[in-house]
């Protein structure tokens, strides 16, 4: 059995860690209404209900020893607001898991305040799987487990029919760790054999990579050279093949 496995028809997967299995998600973005209005001018009314009853449905499925969350809990860079750190309080008080936040970019001074366990900037190895967010490195103890988890990404495809229209679908990137980039970073002869697993976005609001558009840079600066024989997948499992061919 993989040691991460995709909920079928979620942005979620599970985690065989050792002794535990994890529920993990990815770029939760609580708040993230408040930053669209602020950002872009755009008014919609908060989803953070919805948003808490949909991880509350995971937990009840998986039945998971632990949650996990792959980076971006919050989403203002700069400092949660009321409504955004009241979200992410009531949602940790609905989980009665003990909770790893994996710290991304948008989470800042998170640590002070969150109820949760938080890791570095650069990840966390926990059993034979690591976990980085992927808005910088990951540290070499995370590349030396069997499977190395990555947020961040919100890797999409844009698929088109044959009259020409076309719809954006959140994806799974998987395939192994292309060790060069990490050994010449590193400046270092260190051994990695691993899988890599990109996320989707927990948050459907959030945008992201499009993978198989020419010209859409990856935003992890290990990606897509970190990458090896990419395939992208759909959240209900399908298989697209190599992510750039979609």
């Amino acid at each position: 059995m993989a040691l991460v496995e995709p909920v079928p028809g979620e942005p979620a997967a599970t985690a065989t860690l050792g002794d535990e299995r994890a529920l993990v998600v990815a770029d939760y973005h609580a708040g993230i209404e408040d930053g669209l209005r602020y950002e872009q001018g755009i008014n919609l009314d908060s989803r953070a209900d919805e948003r808490r009853e949909r991880m509350a449905s995971l937990v009840r499925r998986t039945d998971p020893d632990r949650v996990v969350v792959l980076g971006d809990f919050m989403h203002s860079i700069a400092g949660p607001g009321g409504a955004e750190r009241g979200e992410i309080e009531v949602l940790l008080e609905s989980i009665d898991q003990p909770v790893t936040l994996v710290k991304g970019n948008h989470d800042g001074d998170i640590e002070s305040w969150v109820d949760c366990a938080v890791t570095p900037g650069d990840g966390i190895r926990l059993g034979d799987v690591g976990f980085v967010h992927g808005h910088t490195w990951p540290s070499e103890d995370v590349l030396s487990a069997d499977v190395v988890c990555v947020g961040h990404e919100h890797p999409c495809v844009r698929l088109e029919d044959s009259v020409g229209g076309s719809r954006i679908e959140r994806v799974w990137l998987r395939g192994r760790v292309n060790p060069e980039p990490f050994v010449e970073r590193y400046d270092g002869e260190f051994s990695i054999d691993a899988q890599l697993v990109v996320f989707p976005a927990f948050n459907d609001l959030t945008g992201g990579t499009w993978v198989n558009v020419a010209g859409q840079g990856f935003l992890a600066p290990f990606l897509p050279d970190g990458l090896s024989d990419g395939e992208a997948y759909l959240l209900d499992g399908t298989r697209l093949g190599a992510y750039d061919e979609v």
